[in-house]
């Protein structure tokens, strides 16, 4: 079976190239990738190469194919799977497989450390570790970028896990935000800031009373208000209000009257700006959670922190960066059910388009850039559909599409694209 794939050879060294795969082992699956969505951390990985913590130190040699969001089918099961698998199924695949270190000395992820798996291919062969350790995840909701949009709203939904509260006069510490506490959520209209107030608002089982948005872009503001209503999250218990900083005059005193001056119980930091982060500290109230989510770029990174509220007010901070596979399932089952991500995606391409989105990803705006691997089609904003509708039907058509839908992406759409592309 032959893929057409992008791979990596070294620093900012993307190819665009079709190879053919080994027939699979009894304990591999052969799979087609229908869509992958670009990360920043395929950003960094590209940037760094072979010394990136996972990405193999041999990539000159045998490079790796990148991507690590995807979604897709099902094609042929080795026999050592065929019992829990099936051709057909639908699946995405938790990229991080949970050990220290895999087959090829580094931190083994599908899209970072393997020649014949990676979101940005046509077909893939899933190793056995991926099975093994229960990261190939079935999915049965409509369409596939919601599955491919799962590893994202995973890792958002890892954090507000990972955070935790203390308990006065015991050792004991209660993971989880706190329950009808104040969250904030700053620099948070980004994609992964979007996710975040999307599944905070629709979770079931454990709510905040209050939920804090803020940024300096008041057109990403009025966005993000207008895909995740205040009446919305109203109609779920939560007051939910939007905040540009960049017009207070003290931010910090601006924020804490929203809680009557007591301060946030969990604070998620989604840009690494030292700003941002002592402004974050600044309004954590007492025994306080600060999550510093936005991984930064420079491995030097640092900002204040006010260690006399460590002391007296039990403030306390942790970093996450992504999901485990139990928060992937939680992902895909929410989907499943209808949590629909596409509030995350502004952008649609085909394969084509993956070596200039990945290395010029922070210079281009907007939130997910979604690729559909076995079309191609230049990276295409979905505001610019209509525009470009005047001169391909294809594009009109995806325009009114969208448009039934807040102009956002949809499982429709999806399949209209997947149908027509030949015609772009």
């Amino acid at each position: 079976m032959k893929t057409k794939a992008v791979r990596l050879y070294g620093k900012n060294d993307l190819r665009l190239e079709e190879f053919e795969l080994p027939k699979i082992k009894e304990d591999e699956i052969l799979a087609k990738v229908v869509c992958d969505s670009i990360c920043m951390s395929s950003y960094k990985a590209s940037h760094e190469a072979d010394i990136h913590k996972r990405v193999p130190r041999n990539i000159a040699e045998k490079p790796v194919i990148i991507g690590h969001e995807f979604a897709g089918e099902l094609v042929e099961v080795g026999s050592k799977w065929s019992s829990q698998f099936k051709a057909g199924d639908k699946f995405s695949i938790q990229p991080a497989l949970n050990y220290e270190q895999g087959p090829v000395g580094v931190l083994s992820a599908p899209g970072y450390s393997y020649q014949f798996i990676g979101g940005d291919a046509t077909y893939v062969i899933i190793p056995n570790e991926v099975m093994a350790n229960g990261c190939l995840l079935k999915y049965e909701g409509n369409g596939y970028y919601p599955a491919s949009l799962s590893e994202p709203l995973s890792c958002v939904i890892g954090a507000m896990h990972a955070n935790y509260h203390t308990t006065p006069g015991s050792y004991k510490h209660t993971m989880e935000i706190k329950e009808g506490g104040n969250m904030a959520i700053l620099a948070g209209v980004g994609p992964m800031g979007l996710a975040a107030i999307n599944y905070a608002i629709h979770r079931t089982d454990r709510k905040p009373k209050m939920i804090v948005v803020t940024d300096i872009d008041q057109a990403r503001l009025d966005r993000a208000a207008s895909l995740y209503s205040p009446e919305e999250a109203a109609k779920n218990g939560i007051e939910l209000k939007y905040i540009n900083t960049g017009k207070m005059e003290n931010p910090v005193e601006g924020l804490k009257a929203l809680t009557d001056g007591k301060g946030y119980n969990d604070v998620f930091v989604f840009a690494p700006v030292a700003p941002v982060v002592e402004q974050a500290d600044a309004i954590l109230a007492f025994d306080g959670c600060l999550n510093f989510f936005a991984g930064p770029a420079k491995t030097d990174f640092k900002a204040q922190f006010n260690f006399y509220n460590v002391h007296y007010a039990y403030t306390h901070v942790v970093g996450t960066s992504g999901g485990n596979t139990d928060d992937m399932k939680e992902a895909i089952a929410m989907m499943s059910k209808g949590l629909d991500p596409a509030g995350l995606v502004t952008h649609v391409g085909g394969i084509n388009a993956v070596i200039d989105t990945t290395l010029n990803l922070p210079s281009i705006p907007g939130g997910k850039k979604l690729i559909y691997t076995h079309i191609e089609m230049p990276l295409t904003p979905i505001a610019e559909f209509e525009a470009k509708g005047k001169e391909n039907p294809v594009y009109a058509e995806l325009h009114k599409l969208c448009a039934k839908n807040k102009g956002l992406w949809n499982t429709e759409a999806e399949a209209y694209l997947l149908a027509n592309a030949d015609k772009l």
